[in-house]
């Protein structure tokens, strides 16, 4: 017998073919037909970290931040602070599941929202507050101080009109809801005190203007004291007057030694007076003189005895 007669025989075909690198088969994770990760049986290609909202938070967290300390642009930080802190907050979710790897810029945007915020709020409540002391104060102004009686000379005019001292002698009551009388005093909140004389004969010169003939001419004296700790601005003194019973309107008489205006500026301390003359119809037995210092003081009414 032949040395191979007992040698197995077995029908010669074509070698099996693989695909995918040496020690795959069938697709799996090295290779295979749907490429590397892929196919039947694969885990799928890793997710990039979904860091974007972080990132966000972060930037408006800052410029929110920064419009927090400029004046006036409270509401724009209360705007983009929200924002962050919610950008923040919803990253910070992301990081906890997994999609984002950026924890520390999410905590940090959404702290600087929050930041934001507050600025905002205190922004708002200095702008309100400023606001509001504004307000007041331009009331104030409008509605002008209120004077307090000081009877008798004090202020610097005696009934006759000629000037005495600085007594006190206040009342406390209040000179802006009842007339005063011949050398009382209304003494104003900063200090600043009119006095108004008793009404003297006057006699108008040839040249005068505003007096009407056969009207009685009255002259009145009136001083103003700055006793507070500021200059008082005196162009702005206006005096008017009325007589009768009726209230008619008596015209000032204009001459060389009457009709003159407060003019400049009056120091704390000193004094400053004026003349006035007034053309009163014949009939009438008393004159209302009414001082108003300036827009910042009330009225205060003098009722004299002519």
């Amino acid at each position: 017998m032949s040395q191979y007669s007992h040698q197995p025989t077995h029908p010669q075909g074509p070698e099996p073919q693989y695909y995918g690198t040496p020690g795959s088969h069938g697709g799996g994770h090295d290779g295979g037909p749907y490429g590397d990760h892929g196919g039947p049986g694969g885990h799928g290609a890793p997710r990039a970290a979904r860091n974007g909202l972080g990132t966000a938070a972060l930037i408006l967290g800052i410029v929110g931040a920064l419009s927090g300390l400029i004046p006036l642009m409270f509401w724009l930080a209360g705007i983009l602070g929200l924002i962050a802190l919610i950008l923040g907050l919803t990253g910070h979710g992301r990081v906890k599941r997994g999609e984002a790897t950026n924890k520390g810029v999410t905590l940090t945007g959404a702290a600087l929202g929050l930041v934001s915020l507050i600025l905002s709020v205190v922004g708002a409540v200095l702008l309100f507050k400023a606001v509001d002391e504004g307000i007041k104060e331009v009331d104030k102004a409008l509605s002008g101080q209120e004077a307090t009686k000081k009877d008798g000379t004090a202020g610097g005019a005696k009934a006759d009109g000629k000037g005495g001292d600085d007594g006190t002698g206040g009342s406390g009551e209040k000179a802006t809801d009842k007339a005063l009388g011949a050398g009382d005093s209304a003494e104003y909140g900063d200090k600043l005190t009119v006095t108004v004389s008793a009404p003297v004969k006057y006699t108008p010169s040839a040249y005068a203007a505003g007096h009407t003939k056969g009207n009685k001419a009255r002259l009145v004296t009136v001083v103003i004291h700055n006793a507070g700790t500021k200059k008082f601005d005196a162009t702005g003194v206006l005096a008017t007057a009325r007589a009768g019973k009726d209230g008619t309107q008596a015209e000032q008489i204009f001459d060389e030694n009457a009709g003159t205006m407060f003019q400049g500026g009056i120091l704390p301390g000193k004094k400053a007076t004026v003349k006035y003359a007034f053309s009163i119809p014949a009939d009438a037995k008393n004159l209302t003189v009414e001082i108003t210092p300036g827009f910042e003081h009330k009225a205060s009414q003098w009722e004299l005895t002519l």
